[in-house]
C-alpha cells in the first residue's frame, strides 16, 4: 500500500515537473505530456481507493 502512495506522489510530482517547463519553454508538448500523466494519476488514484473501499466494505 505505501508503494502505490509513494508512486502517486512521484506521478503527481513528474506532472508538475512537465507543467513547469511548460511554463519555462512554452512548448505545447509539456503540457500535453503533463496532462496525461495527471489523468492517468487521477485515475490509478480512484481505483486504487475504490479498492480500498471495496476491501472495507467486504469485511
Amino acid at each position: 500500500m505505501a508503494f502505490v502512495r509513494v508512486a502517486v506522489l512521484l506521478l503527481l510530482l513528474a506532472a508538475a515537473v512537465q507543467f513547469a517547463l511548460y511554463a519555462y519553454t512554452g512548448q505545447p508538448r509539456y503540457k500535453r505530456m503533463g496532462l496525461a500523466t495527471l489523468k492517468w494519476t487521477i485515475i490509478a488514484a480512484l481505483g486504487f481507493f475504490a479498492v480500498l473501499i471495496a476491501d472495507r466494505l467486504i469485511d
